[in-house]
């Protein structure tokens, strides 16, 4: 039984929430600071109150991390150092990244500081996990869609600390791969603006039936987690961090539940697991403070499961408990978190006056004037004790005072105030000084603009590449003139058509790439593990990975292919390109998220640009079949319209179980081949998924007229969207 010490993580979207969150026990908060955080709309802090909080923290035992989990664009890259060295200097303990470019630099530049990978890397297991702590990762936090199992296995086999999700909202998407809110709207999650899409009701259909109940249309509004049931299991799989989600909630909220949660996981680590019980009284409280229609498990225990999913809008009105509301305020919200310390008082006639104060390892003394004669009323030893006991606003009071007095001293009320406090101003400058560093390593110039790979064919050259989801498109697009690659999806092309179909291709004079899951948990891992020997025999000329986790999985079982990275491997920034270069990467996809000015900052040279498909907007460990309709086991495609009329093609996919959300409309760049010859990427892609094989062939025809012969010829799509090419993220 593990008796190790196990961190409460609490969500700070405030200075309140935070100093809530210590009076409430937690060991640690995660918090945002003015730029680069995943809550843009969170009150996050300024430069001044960060540096205050980062002290705060330190003063009280606890630990300050920083969010920093967001995708970084290249020209902001130059503003990170200075951004961040004043809270590497006051010493803030760890920063949370998603961004490869940013996590590199940070660990060149500000030596001594802790990463820690987001769950925005939709870290799923032992590889990624290995791979991060290779970069220089502290801590990995995990996507929450993970079993306990999968999370045991990370820290049976890499040296990294867990840190996990247990109380509070669940995206309905794998955390990092989620398009829907920025495509739709603009508001883009992997930049802190998710305006939360997922929460909105939507019909489910089938052949143009809806299928489903109607008052049960919330059907990606997942539950929030709950897990005090879980803290035996949660501990003994090795977690080491809990981590509490709230950023946007209230000081109220942080405090309560880091309250409950420190009462079960203190019991546990006191009296162990047969000792352990949840009062359902402390459940309703957790209820009292947030209920989105009853709390779930989450994926701890299960893969998915429609008792996961709220399927109705949140209650408008629920009955307040202001018992409990009061109750939360007067002990933390609005209480003062002191430090206790032991002093000791020195009065003697004719001498100076002293004060020795300790806290932890730390003491100090200072002095003051020397103590007068009395005339009238000497300073007793009860008197002493009494004035220099009124601590009031500091950020100390004393556990134990001892006062002496020798002869018959006397000094002013004012010079004893003033002792206390000069003393309470140096513990506290003695207590953070061994937290306090030097400058960071400020960046050269170049550290932001070199990029020397340019193998691409430059402007002017561009190749067609396509993928297929499945057989019969593949061998459409093989007997199609003017595409060089095809790129074969493993969620549906099964494992016995991957030699002939890659043997097609080369008749053909193309490349033929299999396509990886965009998720790799235990059941991709058999699968490819299983197929090995025919993945290795079929021909492949390479592989498209769409997860680091892939990465170490070839690595591992000694897959020796060029290994292209797909957009959701996401390259915003040119040193983030240079890592992905470093762990493997033979050639990389741009992201969906940068326009056109942006792209070309980026420098396409090299690189692969999507230029028609449905994007993938949510990839899910949740199915909207299995919820609506049960589970069959077998693929289908269903839609999902929205308010507006609006239809998403969903696929299930099976064989790894996840689901993808296609967006309504295909993107496409089609007429746009001047402006893309400018760009000069090596070749842009065509990504075919809900298409039959003839419309596949009809659009791929079109781009090669395009873009290879300079004929315009009219796409055969009623309606298409140019994505983020103009208009971008925020």
């Amino acid at each position: 039984m593990d008796r190790r010490q196990v961190e409460i993580l609490a969500p700070a979207g405030s200075f309140e929430s935070m100093t809530a969150a210590v009076a409430a026990g937690a060991d640690a908060v995660y918090i945002g600071g003015n730029r680069f955080g995943a809550r843009a709309y969170a009150d996050n802090l300024d430069e001044e109150k960060m540096l205050e909080a980062i002290e705060y923290m330190h003063l009280h035992g606890g630990r300050l991390y920083m969010t920093v989990n967001t995708l970084m664009k290249d020209g902001e890259m130059d503003e990170l150092y200075d951004y961040l060295n004043p809270y590497y200097r006051q010493g803030l303990d760890a920063a949370i990244v998603q961004d490869l470019g940013v996590f590199s630099f940070l660990r060149e530049h500000f030596p001594g500081l802790h990463l820690h990978a987001s769950t925005q890397m939709t870290v799923t297991g032992v590889y990624g996990a290995r791979l991060l702590k290779d970069l220089g990762a502290e801590r990995v936090v995990t996507a929450r869609e993970l079993s306990l199992e999968e999370i045991s296995r990370i820290r049976r086999n890499v040296d990294v600390e867990i840190e996990s999700f247990v109380h509070g909202a669940l995206c309905y998407c794998y955390s990092g791969q989620c398009l829907l809110s920025s495509v739709i709207g603009g508001r883009s999650g992997n930049r802190g603006r998710c305006a939360q899409p997922c929460r909105l009701p939507y019909d489910v259909k089938r052949g143009g039936k809806e299928i489903g109940k109607r008052d049960e249309r919330y059907v990606m509004s997942l539950k929030d987690l709950c897990t005090l049931d879980l803290i035996p299991d949660m501990i003994e799989a090795g977690i080491d961090s809990m981590k509490i989600e709230g950023r946007m909630k209230s000081p109220r909220y942080t405090a309560g539940v880091v309250s409950i949660y420190r009462k079960y996981v203190d019991s546990y680590l006191k009296d162990g697991r047969d000792g352990y019980r949840v009062d359902p009284a402390d459940k309703k409280c957790l209820l009292d403070l947030f209920d989105r229609g009853g709390f779930t498990e989450g994926y701890y225990r299960k893969h998915n499961g429609r008792d996961m999913v709220a399927l109705h809008e949140k209650p408008q009105f629920r009955e307040i408990n202001q018992k409990l509301f009061d109750e939360l305020d007067e002990k933390y919200v609005n209480s003062h978190v002191q430090r206790m310390v032991f002093g000791k008082a020195v009065l003697k006639e004719g001498e100076p006056s002293s004060l020795t104060l300790s806290s932890g390892s730390t003491s100090v003394t200072v002095y003051g004037k020397v103590s007068e004669t009395a005339q009238n009323q000497p300073i007793t030893e009860e008197k002493l004790l009494r004035q220099m006991k009124k601590t009031g606003g500091t950020q100390f009071a004393f556990e134990r005072l001892e006062g002496e007095v020798a002869g018959r001293p006397f000094v002013p009320v004012q010079e004893l105030n003033e002792l206390r406090r000069r003393g309470f101003e140096y513990l506290e400058k003695e207590i953070l000084k061994p937290f306090h560093r030097e400058d960071g390593r400020k960046p050269l110039k170049d550290d932001f603009t070199s990029s020397d790979w340019k193998n691409g064919a430059g402007p002017g050259t561009v190749k067609i590449t396509a993928s297929a989801e499945q057989k019969k498109t593949a061998e459409r697009l093989a007997g199609t003139d003017g595409i060089s690659r095809i790129y074969l999806d493993s969620n549906t092309i099964d494992a016995d058509q991957w030699k002939e179909l890659c043997g097609l291709c080369h008749k053909n004079k193309k490349e033929c790439y299999l396509m990886l899951p965009q998720i790799f948990r235990t059941e991709a891992e058999s699968y490819f593990i299983k197929h090995k020997s025919t993945l290795k025999e079929a021909g492949f000329d390479g592989v498209l990975l769409r997860s680091m986790e892939e990465v170490g999985f070839l690595n591992n079982q000694e897959v020796r292919l060029p290994m292209m990275f797909d957009s959701c491997l996401y390259i915003f920034n040119r040193k983030a390109e240079m890592v992905m270069r470093d762990i493997g990467a033979s050639a990389l996809t741009l992201p969906a998220e940068l326009n056109e000015k942006e792209l070309k900052n980026l420098d396409c040279s090299g690189k692969e640009l999507i230029a028609y498909g449905y994007l993938p907007l949510m990839v899910s460990a949740q199915c909207v079949k299995k919820t609506v309709d049960g589970c069959s086991k077998k693929p289908e495609i269903l839609y999902m319209k929205d308010r507006m009329g609006k239809e998403f093609p969903v696929r299930n996919h099976c064989r790894f179980c996840y689901n993808t959300i296609y967006n309504m409309n295909p993107l496409s760049l089609h007429g746009q081949e001047s402006r893309i010859r400018a760009l000069g990427p090596d070749s842009i892609r065509l990504s075919f998924t809900i298409e039959t094989e003839e419309e596949s062939a009809e659009i791929a025809e079109a781009f090669v007229r395009g873009y290879e012969q300079g004929s315009e010829i009219r796409l055969p799509v009623r309606e298409f969207t140019r994505g983020h090419f103009k208009r971008g993220v925020e």
